[in-house]
């Protein structure tokens, strides 16, 4: 039978459950104030960290529920010699190591930002509408996993494909530990496949890379200088009602110390483009900020681990098998078109469990 531990109040992650009712408590506080409801944005926050945590401490009182019930139910089997209660006390300690497997899973996602909203990219690389066309499958793929995983998403920013498929896009997601999983995805993903753009039939590979940034509050500061923005207003080059408002209200920021450009369209006025450009800055800003604390922390660490952003993490072969295959993890799946349908869960999870298989791409 697992046995569980809630952990030490400074011990962090999912079961930290002394803490998390003390910080429960200090929030039911704050929501009681005659003020609370002032800040809508900061009070919805505070509603969201209260739920996130009451699930947690919730889950814990389950399982050890469950585990007291099986305690007892062992007592009277092997009191009464029972085999019946024996059976059933193994099936109901399968069922409770199947449940504290799942919440170990939930405790890697204990990041600073995991529980937050998420920012998700996704850029065709060289190979004109070939990439191009394998970043819209992407961006469907992408789509259809938070449909199942009931987050909800909004496209900000839709830049269409000379021919067919899409340059760039950006999407929004919300919802719990959007971020937390969807950074497993960051990073270059291969498609190998028949071109349907080739009148000759022959086989083609591409490439293109997705990024993920949490949504920072405004309680993180990232400084951002009004001299340092190039702003730049155009019209909509998506295609209408499908993905974005097609209005001349468009924003374009670049950031000129650091080269990064956001953009968003979806929005009917420059205002509230400008607003929803400026919170992805933010969040690019504060996550180039952490990937350079990372590295330069990596210097000194003997084992200095690849910064996975800019290399190959995935292949997804249509031709001449099928197969899509995890180079970081080995986690493979012989069923491409579930996979392109947003059955991603079993990438993802092996991943942030940390599974790391000696793999060769094929």
């Amino acid at each position: 039978m697992k046995h569980l531990q809630s952990g030490s109040p400074n011990s962090g992650g999912l079961f930290d459950i002394d803490r998390k009712r003390e910080d429960i408590q200090e929030l039911e506080a704050r929501i009681a104030t005659p003020d609370f409801w002032e800040n809508n944005e900061a009070a919805q926050q505070l509603l969201r960290q209260r739920t996130v945590m009451e699930k947690a401490v919730g889950m814990w009182d389950r399982l050890n529920r469950q585990m007291d019930d099986i305690r007892v139910l062992i007592e009277l089997g092997g009191e009464a010699e029972d085999e019946a209660v024996l059976a059933e006390v193994r099936g109901l300690n399968g069922a409770l190591e199947a449940e504290v497997e799942g919440a170990e899973f939930q405790r890697m996602l204990s990041g600073p930002h995991d529980a937050s909203n998420c920012y998700f990219s996704i850029n065709a690389g060289a190979g004109g509408t070939e990439a191009q066309d394998w970043a819209e499958m992407l961006l469907r793929m992408y789509l259809r996993y938070c449909e199942r995983k009931g987050w909800k998403t909004e496209i900000t920013d839709y830049q269409p494909g000379d021919e067919a498929g899409v340059k760039s896009v950006t999407f929004t997601v919300m919802g719990e530990y959007a971020y937390g999983y969807l950074r497993a995805e960051a990073g270059i993903h291969r498609l190998v496949r028949i071109s349907p753009f080739d009148s000759n039939a022959r086989r083609h590979t591409s490439f293109a890379s997705v990024f993920a940034f949490p949504e920072i509050e405004d309680d993180i500061e990232v400084k951002i200088v009004e001299s340092d923005l190039r702003i730049d207003t155009y019209r909509s080059s998506g295609s209408g009602g499908q993905h974005v408002n097609t209005t001349d209200s468009a924003i374009r920021i670049t950031h000129i110390p650091t080269g990064i450009v956001v953009a968003c369209q979806s929005e009917r006025s420059q205002h509230m483009n400008k607003a929803s450009a400026l919170k992805v800055l933010r969040a690019k800003l504060y996550e180039k900020e952490l990937q350079e604390r990372e590295a330069q922390a990596a210097e000194f660490s003997a084992d200095k681990k690849e910064i996975g952003w800019g290399s190959q993490i995935r292949s997804y072969v249509l031709h001449p098998y099928k197969m899509v295959k995890d180079l970081r993890t080995g986690v493979e799946s012989g069923n491409p078109d579930a996979v392109l349908d947003g059955a991603l869960e079993e990438f993802i999870v092996a991943f942030l469990m940390g599974v790391r298989r000696n793999v060769t791409d094929d």
